[in-house]
């Protein structure tokens, strides 16, 4: 592609996630895809090869349904092994002989995982360990929005437990398998409602006002994001790449039942799962070096603030981190 087209290329992209409902509906993802293969042919920086995952083992929490299954579905494609972690076993199995279907030669098993519970978590782990040689990949997928709030199995924020603490559980967990691979990489799937959302360092678990689901949702995926360069840094030691993404507006049983009045106003415009997931499947199979601690959408890199008031400094990001130090290692 030629340097004016590259221009052309990133000033549309650009006006389309700041203009945010066309940028995250499945309109603007249809243009973008159409700019990754421009007239010129496929672009080396964005476009996947077949059989770019050869040989890759790839772990995806929350893989049973909507964007988790149909990232396991596009990297079972490219030629992963997927290791699909659920809570539900049996709906992960029906999941699983969905990717069959797709790819009947792929290589897909199901692990139970409560990613909200970190003794579910370091038993799933152990298992992962016995069974794996290595781990290149694992994707943060699962996620919950509660109509109350509730606590998990250690007394934490049912959201901050699933979204950010359990996470760091697992992925400390399973790092002698991503030290064997070659280029490891750690995937959260985050959401552009963090845009909303400040840090909210001093009252990580939620206590304080009236509880409503969907910004403690919010909230949380704002806290993966400001994490970032301090989980960059956790696992810099074995050269895993984090990153995170947002994929848009999708339309997934989640959204479904948990917002039903946001999926009953804009269900002619969400994106596919298979959509929303094509980040997360680029993030992990991409040859390009990808730097650490970014934040991502529709491949390529995205601000992490579009409004002043959900600005934090570095001191409340430390003190969140201070936290969940504490928290991860009770």
């Amino acid at each position: 592609m030629t340097e004016a087209g590259h221009a052309l290329r990133s000033l549309a992209d650009s006006a389309l996630d700041r203009t945010v409902v066309p940028g995250y509906s499945r309109f603007g993802y249809a243009l973008r895809s159409r700019l990754w293969r421009g007239a010129e042919g496929p672009n080396d920086d964005l476009d996947l090869v077949d059989g770019a995952l050869a040989g890759a083992v790839v772990a995806v929490t929350g893989a049973n349904s909507g964007i988790g299954k149909a990232a396991s579905t596009q990297l079972a494609g490219l030629g992963a092994q997927v290791v699909m972690l659920v809570r539900d076993t049996n709906k992960g199995a029906a999941a699983r002989d969905e990717v069959l279907r797709a790819h009947p030669q792929a290589d897909v098993r199901v692990e139970r995982c409560d990613v909200s519970d970190f003794d579910d978590v370091r038993s799933a782990a152990r298992r992962l360990r016995t069974a794996l040689p290595k781990l290149d990949a694992l994707v943060h997928n699962a996620g919950v929005l509660p109509a109350s709030r509730g606590e998990s199995a250690q007394g934490h924020e049912n959201t901050l437990a699933t979204h950010v603490l359990g996470p760091i559980v697992l992925t400390d967990e399973v790092r002698p398998l991503l030290a064997r691979a070659e280029r490891p990489r750690v995937v959260f799937v985050s959401s552009g409602g963090m845009y909303a959302q400040k840090l909210h360092a001093e009252d990580s678990e939620y206590r304080r006002g009236r509880y409503r689901g969907a910004t403690a949702y919010a909230r949380t995926k704002r806290m993966q994001v400001a994490l970032l360069p301090c989980l960059a840094e956790r696992w810099s030691g074995d050269e895993v790449t984090v990153a995170a993404m947002h994929p848009g507006w999708v339309d997934t049983p989640g959204v479904a039942r948990s917002l039903p009045g946001f999926h009953r106003l804009a269900g002619a415009i969400l994106r596919s799962p298979d959509q929303g997931a094509d980040t997360v499947t680029w993030l992990v199979a991409t040859g390009r070096e990808l730097s650490g601690g970014l934040f991502w959408h529709d491949r390529a890199l995205r601000p992490e603030h579009y409004l002043p008031g959900t600005r934090y400094s570095a001191d409340e990001r430390d003190a969140l981190w201070r936290y969940v130090r504490g928290a991860v290692q009770a």
